[in-house]
């Protein structure tokens, strides 16, 4: 993702390893990867800090359809070998029922450091997002569009909220993902940078106080990515079906290029504070697009289809260049048939068998991938 196009699209997936009987995470990873039919796919196929987590990314991007392509051809991929080692890929921001506990660590001198200063924390970190990297070419404007693009990240979550249970239990949130991450130093929304130069300085001083060694761990829900030309949006729970992560990456896209439009033509987007937007962040993993935000300009609550509906005009103008207006427009659906969080509690409240919201959560990750007897 070196590549300096404007608005090219990346993204990366983070799935459960579930054995298809018991539902319970397996930690399967290396097995997974051995089963990989395409050699060069190993590139794109990544083990993480749990081995019961398999991350997939795509190439850099065009443009949306090219990463509908992509993805597609990567999830049917990862389908198959886990197929092939006798497991299952679900898309979920948390398993409902499987303790992290029981899981084990990847072997790999990263995860050893990680888990070695973060204890428990980094351990108990069993959760699976969506991350969308939009290009940029000129990393000044980059800072100034992710301080305007912060105020629309509690919206896009709440469309992708996909964890509503935790350890067996019912949380009460549509995204218990969020709540397990804020756990970690240096997540959340980020405050707003003057200039580069001042989050480069803000940078420097971590590095030199020995909080950080490397900008890679500042895990903010955005974040001016350390070694790309990209802003990169962190906070989605990985939604169920490849359209949903399809339509979260497209709007982030679109924010992005109309963002950026704006600057070009020498216009602002009011900034708010970072207290102010986490009010919002609060409301999404609550509530999820059943909900109420909360409209800073008019100083009022809103309710979410109505905010949707602002946000698709305010992007509107942008759609036919970027040839994304099939994907974004994906949300019309989101609304009608709920997040995924919204269609998982609905299965619990049928059958009260958690093992019956996995099967529901596997079942809906494979739509679309052409795939027999899955």
């Amino acid at each position: 993702m070196s590549d300096k196009k404007l608005f090219t699209v990346g993204i990366e997936e983070e799935f459960q390893i579930v054995d298809p009987q018991s539902r319970e995470l397996r930690s399967h990873i290396l097995q997974i990867i051995k089963h990989t039919r395409e050699p060069e796919l190993a590139e794109q196929l990544k083990p993480e800090l749990h081995q019961s987590v398999v991350e997939i990314g795509t190439h850099v991007c065009e443009n949306i359809k090219e990463a509908r392509e992509d993805l597609l051809h990567l999830r049917r991929e990862l389908a198959l070998a886990a197929m092939e080692s006798g497991m299952r890929i679900a898309a979920a921001g948390t398993h409902p029922f499987s303790h992290w506990k029981d899981q084990l660590i990847t072997p790999n001198p990263r995860y050893k450091v990680i888990v070695q200063d973060m204890q428990m924390v980094a351990r108990a970190n069993l959760i699976f997002g969506l991350h969308v990297h939009v290009g940029i070419d000129n990393r000044e404007v980059g800072i100034h569009i992710m301080n305007a693009a912060r105020y629309f990240v509690p919206h896009i979550l709440a469309l992708s909220t996909n964890s509503p249970f935790w350890v067996g239990r019912n949380t009460g949130f549509k995204s218990y993902r969020v709540k397990v991450f804020d756990r970690f130093p240096r997540t959340g929304i980020p405050d707003y940078f003057n200039s580069l130069a001042e989050y480069e300085n803000f940078l420097k001083i971590l590095v030199k106080t020995n909080c950080i060694d490397d900008a890679k761990k500042i895990w903010w829900d955005i974040r001016l990515h350390p070694y790309f030309d990209t802003l990169e949006f962190r906070i989605c729970d990985i939604p169920m079906r490849a359209e949903e992560t399809l339509c979260i990456a497209a709007l982030f896209q679109a924010i992005v290029a109309k963002l950026y439009k704006l600057i070009k033509q020498n216009l602002g987007f009011r900034l708010y504070r970072r207290a102010l937007i986490n009010e919002n962040k609060w409301r999404a993993s609550r509530y999820g697009i059943e909900g109420k935000l909360i409209d800073f300009g008019k100083q009022e609550e809103v309710e979410f289809p109505q905010l949707m509906d602002e946000l698709l005009e305010f992007v509107d103008d942008v759609l036919d260049d970027l040839d994304n207006r099939e994907e974004v427009y994906y949300v019309k659906r989101i609304l009608e048939e709920g997040s995924g969080a919204d269609r998982q509690l609905a299965v619990w409240e049928q059958t009260n068998d958690l093992k019956k919201v996995v099967d529901y959560i596997i079942q809906e990750t494979h739509e679309g991938l052409e795939l027999e007897g899955v």
